[in-house]
């Protein structure tokens, strides 16, 4: 069966698993088994998948949160933007080496300003603003302009609920904000896999 890779962070893991049911019988999605945290380490996970459970046709990811984190004692993001953009460069990169077409998942709105711990179990603080999500996903979507890969716009999805799909840690969604995620990431992958 033909493959695709999902990768990103715990909002990606959030809808994985239903994005593997909508494509049941289609294509057989990948994953890791934990949360992509920023982008120098997805890069490194689809590194991994690609030796060891490849070839792949294509990859859908996500990175932002915690590339635009700024936890104390640090006073500046993990990743400035430049260095998001960089790494954003070398995903791409490494899956157009690999053979596989790209698709990007810009990060989703917060409601307000503010911290939550990661739900994934790695017991990291993300900090988070929408200012910091509005100018890591415009710079994302420079560079996937660039590098002519289609951006999927999860940020747009989620701003048609009053609440942004918000679950009460205001960070993570809610089960409904996963599944619609997944609904459009699934269009998304259909889509681009028969081009």
């Amino acid at each position: 069966m033909r493959k695709v890779m999902l990768l990103g962070d715990s909002i990606r893991m959030g809808y994985q698993k239903d994005v593997v049911q909508l494509l049941e019988g289609e294509y057989e999605v990948v994953y890791p088994a934990d949360n992509g945290r920023f982008s120098a380490y997805t890069l490194w996970q689809a590194n991994q998948l690609f030796k060891y459970h490849g070839p792949f046709e294509l990859v859908h990811f996500n990175n932002g949160y915690w590339d635009m984190n700024i936890e104390a004692p640090m006073t500046e993001p993990l990743h400035p933007v430049e260095e998001y953009k960089n790494n954003l460069r070398r995903i791409v990169a490494l899956c157009r080496q690999c053979g596989a077409k790209v698709v990007f998942a810009t990060t989703v709105p917060i409601l307000e300003a503010g911290a939550a711990g990661d739900n994934t179990g790695v017991e990291a603080t993300i900090n988070y603003s929408n200012e910091w999500v509005k100018e890591y996903n415009a710079a994302a979507t420079e560079v996937m302009n660039e590098l002519d890969v289609p951006v999927n716009d999860l940020y747009a999805l989620c701003q048609e609920d009053s609440r942004c799909y918000k679950c009460e840690d205001l960070l993570h969604l809610t089960p409904e904000g996963s599944r619609r995620c997944a609904q459009q990431v699934a269009e998304y992958i259909r889509k681009h896999m028969e081009q």
